[in-house]
């Protein structure tokens, strides 16, 4: 069955860095656009990367610059590497799959239809 299972979270002091890892099952990664999110306690779930099948990536200013999304087909894994971390970095930061119909990026939650269990990011100060 499909799964995506996110990996790489942990606590950082402020300005370090992490590298998330999502590792895909059940379907044929390079077929498929990806995306990052993440959400804080009381907060909505907010877009924080999202990678095209041909590698294009898209940010939110408030992470433009400090992450990098990336995919390897091959080994069927997209990375999130998050530089310079933020205290307001801190969330749950889910892995999700963009429904096949689509071709571009999305921010929208709603237009991804299978989602990983979430790995905590806590940066300190």
């Amino acid at each position: 069955q499909v799964q995506v299972v996110e990996s790489g979270g942990g606590l950082v002091q402020l300005g370090g860095s992490l590298k998330l890892s999502c590792a895909a099952s059940g379907f044929t990664l390079e077929y498929y656009v990806m995306g990052w999110f993440r959400q804080a306690p009381g907060k909505e779930r907010e877009g924080v990367s999202c990678i095209t099948r041909g590698g294009s990536a898209t940010y939110p200013d408030s992470v433009r610059g400090r992450f990098t999304i990336s995919r390897d087909n091959a080994k069927n894994t997209v990375y999130l590497e998050m530089n310079n971390l933020k205290p307001e970095d801190t969330a749950v930061y889910y892995c999700a799959r963009l429904k096949g119909q689509y071709r571009l990026c999305s921010s929208s939650g709603a237009d991804y239809d299978y989602w990983g269990q979430g790995t905590q990011v806590t940066v300190s100060s």
